[in-house]
């Protein structure tokens, strides 16, 4: 299998960027946070071992906290999907001397267990979210593309 090419991607308005496994996929939402309409974008690749991207909300990362924000991820996803997700390993960190929360994903379905991996930062103007997720047999790939992700992500 060929090695996959990483491809630098910048999120406009805010200047922040992120090497993704592949071209991105964006999308843009307006979605509610306590009641308060935030502008966000999501920018996806998708792999042979899963999908890999970030998302950059409009606000300050540090008005609420980093857990709640975590929660929101988990509300989200089953909404959409109509599938479960839950978090574990939950850790606090920093990233550039910014706060951060690291957390393991895992998502069991009828069919199939999906797994990965994200990181929520918080910043002055922004909440940034790095994550990946794919199925549980390339846990380890998803990982290593996790580190990648991070190692790639400046927020100026």
């Amino acid at each position: 299998m060929p090695a996959v090419d990483w491809v630098e991607t910048t999120d406009p308005p805010s200047g922040i960027t992120a090497e993704l496994p592949g071209k991105a996929t964006v999308r843009k939402a307006t979605v509610s946070i306590e009641g308060e309409n935030v502008d966000a974008r999501m920018y996806i690749a998708d792999t042979r071992d899963g999908a890999a991207g970030f998302a950059v909300h409009d606000m300050p990362g540090d008005r609420y906290p980093l857990e709640d924000n975590l929660q929101r991820v988990l509300e989200s996803y089953m909404q959409n999907t109509a599938e479960p997700l839950t978090s574990s390993n939950v850790q606090k960190v920093t990233f550039d001397g910014r706060p951060a929360l690291d957390a393991r994903l895992t998502s069991e379905t009828g069919v199939e267990t999906l797994v990965g991996f994200i990181r929520l930062i918080g910043d002055d103007k922004h909440l940034v979210q790095a994550l990946v997720l794919g199925p549980e047999a390339n846990e380890k790939a998803l990982k290593t593309m996790h580190e990648r992700l991070l190692a790639g992500l400046r927020i100026p």
